[in-house]
């Protein structure tokens, strides 16, 4: 073996039950966070956490990472610094930086290989911007989504035809080859989060007049106006509504608050995989 397979198996074997990160093999600007738990097995779910504006992408992986251990789920935190993907809550939209989605694509394959966990169909959750990106990833890709939680998105693509992309789900010059199948993408179970303060308007909030009259002007009118338009289009559809609507309590809009006052991550793990056993490790 080479000096570089050595340094890459030990990697690997450090990545056994710990934090590790990892810089992408095909590409060194591209970065994970990646959890895997002890005794890893070949069918273990993988969750992917997507971090918001404030790229705090470790911060998101070492919340879940104690939970990942107990029930034996794989964890990876992709990192998109803002001067590659600008646009990655959008996906990524051309002239305005590189395609999160694709890149995504491209770092759970490298997990695949390296780990020999299936990805086929992740799990997915976001938070704030990374909310932003996982909504609209599972409307893109339903196919490769088993289930997704969503927590505190500042705006929406709603399942409306007649709207462009990314404020609903009718074709985008920008991301041409972007087609959405609403009865694929409200088929995929997922669970809406947000804090019952999350109601200010600071300047990372997107406060356009359409958005304010369409959506509602805090994030917590946004959260529930969006659930409800996606089970009424599955509804109108005779399929069964997708989404649940938690409001965690004494939680503004910061991660670490939502995490810690709010559950977060007790409430995203029993949304994607249910209710841990009474007495489990």
């Amino acid at each position: 073996m080479t000096l570089e397979g050595h340094r890459r198996s030990a990697q690997w074997a450090q990545a056994d039950g710990a934090v590790v990160e990892c810089q992408f093999a095909g590409d060194p600007r591209q970065a994970y966070y990646l959890c895997l738990p002890s005794g890893l097995r070949a069918d273990a779910p993988v969750l992917v956490c997507v971090h918001g504006i404030s790229r705090n992408a470790e911060e998101h992986i070492r919340y879940f990472a104690p939970l990942a251990q107990q029930r034996g789920v794989v964890v990876v935190a992709p990192l998109f610094p803002r001067a590659e993907f600008p646009d990655y809550q959008r996906l990524g939209r051309a002239g305005r930086g590189r395609r999160a989605d694709l890149a995504l694509h491209d770092i759970l394959a490298e997990v695949h290989r390296r780990a020999s966990v299936a990805v086929d169909k992740v799990y997915l959750f976001g938070h704030s911007g990374g909310a932003q990106f996982v909504h609209r990833y599972v409307m893109a890709n339903p196919a490769g989504v088993a289930g997704f939680v969503i927590s505190a998105a500042g705006w929406y693509t709603h399942p409306a035809p007649d709207l462009p992309f990314p404020f609903g789900i009718g074709p985008d010059p920008l991301l041409p080859d972007l087609h959405f199948d609403p009865d694929a993408f409200l088929r995929v179970p997922g669970c809406v989060l947000v804090g019952e303060r999350d109601t200010r308007r600071g300047r990372s909030l997107r406060t356009a007049a359409p958005i304010d009259a369409a959506q509602g002007r805090t994030r917590l009118e946004r959260a529930g106006r969006w659930a409800e338009a996606m089970n009424r289009a599955a509804v109108q559809r005779r399929l069964p509504p997708p989404l649940d609507l938690h409001v965690l309590p004494r939680s503004g809009h910061r991660f670490a608050e939502v995490a810690t006052r709010g559950g977060a991550p007790g409430r995203v793990f029993d949304c994607l995989f249910g209710p841990a056993a009474v007495g489990a490790a």
